[in-house]
């Protein structure tokens, strides 16, 4: 079936999109509002884009109904800055929790029960719970179309749980036990990532390159 992404509504896009792109990285956002209200909200238009210097890219949708900014990205767009928690699947129900749409005045960190920490060089708090969290300052924000905001932010600090560290001198890291989850298709589904299996980088051979030059496979 070929879909012509210019043509369908945004719903049908929508559900495309997000049934194939997967499964998906959640980064769970505080943010701070200008009277003090502390924001907690899930995105899983998520990803790293960049390491020098080291970047994250968040898509941030807008009420699709208004076409208003969501409170993350105002907060972000009038402070500059803003911390990404990855999600373990023990925060899984407080993280469904601050995807409610509450008031601006509510902060979905007191909404859901969560604990916080500060952060170290940026102002809004971290999730205390939260297996690596990053604290960000915007870098670029770029509205393209009329429903979204591209947001790119530098990390300035990352806090690992002392826990996950398994080699703190050649910074390796117990990734497996952070037990991340990611979004994945349909309302609702969320994908574990225990499930891993691993493939060495293959170094280039010039012979299988002799042999299969020519051969149309491109």
């Amino acid at each position: 079936m070929r879909y012509d992404m210019q043509e369908l509504p945004l719903a049908q896009r929508y559900k495309l999109m997000t049934s194939t792109i997967t499964p998906r990285p959640i980064a769970w956002v505080t943010s701070l509002s200008a009277d003090g209200v502390v924001n907690a909200a899930p995105y899983s238009f998520f990803n790293a884009v960049g390491v020098e210097p080291p970047l994250v890219v968040l898509g941030l949708l807008k009420d699709m109904r208004t076409g208003a900014l969501k409170d993350t990205a105002r907060n972000v767009l009038a402070n500059g800055e803003f911390v990404v928690n990855l999600v373990s699947e023990h925060d899984a129900a407080a993280m469904n929790l601050t995807s409610v749409d509450a008031p601006p005045d509510v902060s979905e960190v007191a909404y859901a029960g969560l604990e916080t920490v500060p952060s170290s060089v940026v102002k809004p708090p971290r999730i205390a719970t939260a297996p690596v969290s990053f604290e960000c300052r915007k870098v670029v924000a770029m509205d393209i179309g009329a429903l979204q905001t591209v947001l790119i932010g530098e990390i300035l600090v990352t806090h690992v749980a002392d826990e996950l560290i398994a080699d703190p001198e050649k910074f390796y890291l117990d990734t497996p036990a952070m037990n991340l989850i990611g979004r994945t298709h349909g309302a609702g589904w969320y994908v574990r990532n225990t499930d891993s299996f691993a493939l060495e980088r293959p170094r280039f051979d010039p012979e299988l390159a002799a042999r299969t030059s020519g051969d149309g496979s491109n």
